[in-house]
């Protein structure tokens, strides 16, 4: 994209760090949005009405008011203003907190410019749609949203879903993210269409041994009956053995895009995948041995444990 300094949308940026200011401001001036900048969350808050920000960037760690304290603020007057968290400490705490607060993305620090661009683009669009995801539960091990069909939902929504798995190991955490994104692009593609106004119900569920994702579109569902078609399957995972790549000829030679893996590396990647009757409904589980607990399931483990050393003491009658 060409440089087109001037009159667009305005984004605010909050942050202490006046060279990462400086960076950001430049790059989205360059990129035809308007920029105002504000060094703590205080100041930021006082030029809200000034302003008037289409999409705010907000660093977490600030003296004074963390970014966190000024989302939760933010909140209390904006339910939908776009507001982006970024953070050089990206814990699961920060995640769960931005996402109560429903922070539409987050940006680990050192982030790429091209990250950035693309997550204010996407936030900005999706308000012009009036779209956004819906949080029904923000807890550590019990998350539930609701997306709307609409393919530029899934990355700002997979960036705060990887914050939650910081605590195991990468190869584990990318596979169970890969298939839950192909399995949420056949949900918003096939069962919703790529109607915004449709929506996705997304859970995720973490517990000491596994992760689990629980994804329901709005569609009738299908049967593995009608992937099939004269010109051949498709989708992947009816490929015969000795022609991996059937489904690729039939789709082409049906108009429909690139793709047809979504199944296929949900069963490669996730330990077990099922489906209910309807196949509209999908829970992908990939089990982690010797996982650590995520601290608030650790607290009811513990509790638990209290309670039931308490009830096997010898009563005295």
């Amino acid at each position: 994209m060409g440089k087109k300094y001037g009159s667009g949308p305005t984004i605010l940026v909050v942050d202490d760090d006046p060279e990462l200011r400086e960076l950001v401001s430049f790059a989205l001036t360059r990129e035809g949005f308007d920029v105002a900048v504000a060094e703590n969350a205080f100041i930021g808050l006082a030029r809200l009405d000034e302003v008037k920000p289409a999409v705010t960037l907000l660093d977490v760690m600030m003296p004074g008011m963390s970014g966190l304290e000024m989302l939760a603020r933010l909140r209390e007057h904006d339910r939908d203003m776009p507001i982006i968290i970024m953070t050089a400490a990206a814990t699961p705490d920060i995640a769960f907190s931005a996402l109560r607060d429903e922070a539409c993305d987050f940006l680990a620090k050192p982030f790429h410019l091209d990250d950035l661009i693309s997550a204010v683009s996407t936030a900005f669009e999706m308000r012009q749609q009036q779209i956004g995801i819906e949080v029904l539960s923000a807890r550590p091990d019990w998350i539930e949203f609701r997306v709307p069909c609409n393919l530029q939902a899934i990355e700002p929504l997979e960036r705060m879903l990887l914050q939650l798995k910081t605590d195991i190991p990468p190869d584990t955490r990318d596979q169970i993210a890969y298939a839950f994104r192909e399995m949420l692009r056949n949900a918003i593609e096939h069962g919703g269409k790529y109607d915004p106004t449709q929506r996705v119900e997304v859970g995720y569920l973490r517990t000491a041994r596994m992760i689990l994702y629980r994804l329901k579109d709005p569609g009738a569902g299908f049967t593995f009956d009608s992937l099939q078609t004269p010109a051949g399957p498709i989708a992947g995972v009816l490929n015969p053995a000795d022609d991996p790549t059937l489904h690729m000829r039939a789709r082409e030679e049906l108009g429909l895009r690139p793709g047809g893996f979504g199944i296929l590396i949900a069963r490669s990647m996730a330990d077990e995948v099922c489906y209910n009757e309807r196949h509209n409904e999908v829970i992908l589980i990939k089990y982690l041995d010797g996982a650590p607990l995520p601290p608030a399931t650790a607290a009811i483990t513990d509790e638990r444990a209290e309670t039931t050393t308490e009830s096997t003491e010898p009563v005295e009658r």
